[in-house]
């Protein structure tokens, strides 16, 4: 058995779906050990849902990885890290092809957080392209963040920079409030906000100003922040929202208490920092 078959049996799989959620936290935790390799983290931060399931325990399984340059640059290229990334996967017994994912022309209004700025890449398994994960990386982002380093133990003893729990807090509320869902309501937005309240989270509401302002061109105080986020928890199909979470999170009868009401009453629980 090699490394990467070893690190998918910590999991406990019944299911297909179950056994897609473990293969792809594996490609996730091995694509971290050769970012760390190369030396990535020494210009780049990792944050978003992923970041919270690796580090934090968030009982939900994510699909992307997402990673923001400490300070903005021009001239930073996320291939230039592909070579240790593959020699990452071939060491643990894979091999993996990354691609440049082309954004098409409405990106931008899409989603709230991604930008022209923002390098995006798909990483296939080369016998397998069921499953895929989604890189993307941040050249331009927003000030006023802080991070920390946290250990991962597999595929071997590395450290990650990551946001602080505050700013990628800040990051999620940011989503939650501008992310234009169509006919796709992101789920895990909300099940990561009850996360944060859950465990006394505070949040860091100068980073969400100003990733507002530069993302969206809005001056964001408290009360209007509140508006924002009550009308978008009030209005929401809830069903939607569960429907869009329920494969990623490891007990779904948790999303049994889930109503309008019931996340009123969690935003009523936010605290800032």
């Amino acid at each position: 058995m090699n490394i990467f078959d070893q690190m998918v049996a910590r999991y406990e799989v019944s299911t297909v779906a179950q056994k897609r959620n473990a293969t792809c936290e594996v490609m996730q935790e091995i694509t971290l050990a050769g970012l760390y390799r190369s030396g990535f983290f020494n210009k780049a931060a990792f944050y978003g849902g992923t970041c919270l399931r690796i580090f934090h325990n968030l009982p939900r399984f994510s699909e992307d990885m997402d990673f923001s340059l400490i300070r903005k640059s021009s001239e930073f290229n996320l291939e230039d890290y592909f070579p240790a990334i593959i020699e990452e996967f071939k060491a643990a017994g894979q091999e993996v092809v990354i691609t440049r994912k082309e954004k098409k022309n409405e990106t931008n209004v899409e989603s709230a957080f991604l930008k022209a700025d923002t390098a995006m890449y798909d990483m296939n398994f080369k016998s397998v392209r069921d499953f895929k994960v989604k890189i993307e990386v941040d050249v331009n982002p927003p000030e006023g963040f802080n991070t920390e380093q946290k250990l991962s133990m597999l595929p071997f003893s590395f450290m990650t920079r990551c946001f602080s729990l505050e700013d990628l807090f800040a990051g999620k509320m940011h989503a939650l409030l501008f992310r234009n869902w169509k006919n796709r309501i992101k789920g895990r937005d909300w099940f990561d906000f009850e996360w944060y309240i859950r465990h006394n989270i505070p949040l860091n509401f100068s980073h969400l100003q100003i990733r507002a302002k530069e993302f969206n061109g809005m001056d964001l105080d408290k009360d209007s922040f509140r508006e924002m986020l009550n009308n978008r928890l009030a209005s929401s199909d809830i069903q939607l929202v569960k429907n869009d979470v329920s494969p990623f999170v490891e007990n779904p009868a948790s999303l049994d208490i889930w109503s309008n009401e019931y996340f009123l009453l969690l935003s009523e629980r936010i605290k800032f920092f």
